[in-house]
């Protein structure tokens, strides 16, 4: 029987400026899932005292980006006033539209320091009818992004909305983000929360589908209804994301 995990993608090395990342999308097999772009895990990365994150000034068009730390911080400054840090469990989201700059730096009491830095970088892809829109950004807390526990598994809502519940993240197009963690095995489906295409991204630990294992680091593309339903092996962190759509025959994920 031919899986439902329509393909397995391994994180590959990029470099975006003096700091290696692993990217996940895009990929040659697939441009893209739902609205979602590109997405970078940034390391886990041990920075020295003369190791620092300095991505320069560069533009952005058409696109939001998400950005999401784990641990570590990174300071923020674009080109429509905003200067900020990000630290762990914070969300920065930044709407370019017909155009903003931006960079991302170490920030300044930490350049001289042993540092850790561990994150996503994500870009969603804008509606065409806001694609020329006015840039905005705006930052929210740790503390503001919606936290839940159903039978022993944690969820947190990053962006987007599911089953009534909604992240104050602004976003532009129906779609989702979620944190997923476990301590113990825990079978979960999903299937009563989430619609459209979807990508699980396994960050630590091991899930198992239909059999199969899959390991950290692996971006899964779903192929059908399957991954509503998947098995953690223990002490396991993934993300869910994709857009929110609605099937007329009541399946909870598209087909990719």
């Amino acid at each position: 029987m031919q899986s439902n995990v329509g393909l397995v993608i391994e994180e590959r090395a990029a470099d975006i400026g003096n700091f290696m990342v692993g990217r996940l999308l895009p990929f040659r097999q697939k441009r893209k899932v739902g609205p979602f772009v590109f997405i970078d895990h940034m390391g886990p990365a041990c920075l020295q005292e003369h190791q620092n994150l300095d991505v320069p000034p560069h533009p952005h068009i058409g696109l939001s980006t998400l950005t999401y730390l784990f641990d570590g911080a990174i300071f923020h400054r674009d080109s429509i006033g905003n200067a900020i840090e990000i630290k762990p469990g914070e969300v920065n989201w930044m709407t370019a539209g017909k155009g903003v700059v931006h960079s991302e730096r170490t920030p300044e009491y930490l350049r001289k320091n042993d540092k850790y830095l561990h994150g996503f970088q994500i870009w969603i892809g804008l509606p065409k009818h806001l694609e020329q829109t006015n840039p905005t950004f705006f930052h929210f807390s740790k503390e503001a992004i919606p936290k839940w526990i159903e039978n022993n598994v944690s969820y947190k809502l990053i962006a987007g909305e599911i089953n009534g519940i909604k992240s104050p993240v602004l976003v532009h197009s129906p779609l989702y983000f979620i944190e997923i963690k476990t301590k113990t095995a825990e079978k979960i489906n999903v299937g009563s929360k989430l619609f459209g295409e979807v990508g699980m991204y396994v960050l630590d630990g091991t899930v198992t589908i239909e059999n199969n294992i899959y390991g950290s680091k692996q971006l899964l593309i779903a192929k059908n209804a399957s991954l509503c339903e998947f098995q953690t092996n223990g002490e396991t962190t993934l993300y869910l994301f994709g857009v929110s759509l609605l099937l007329r025959n009541d399946k909870c994920f598209g087909i990719l």
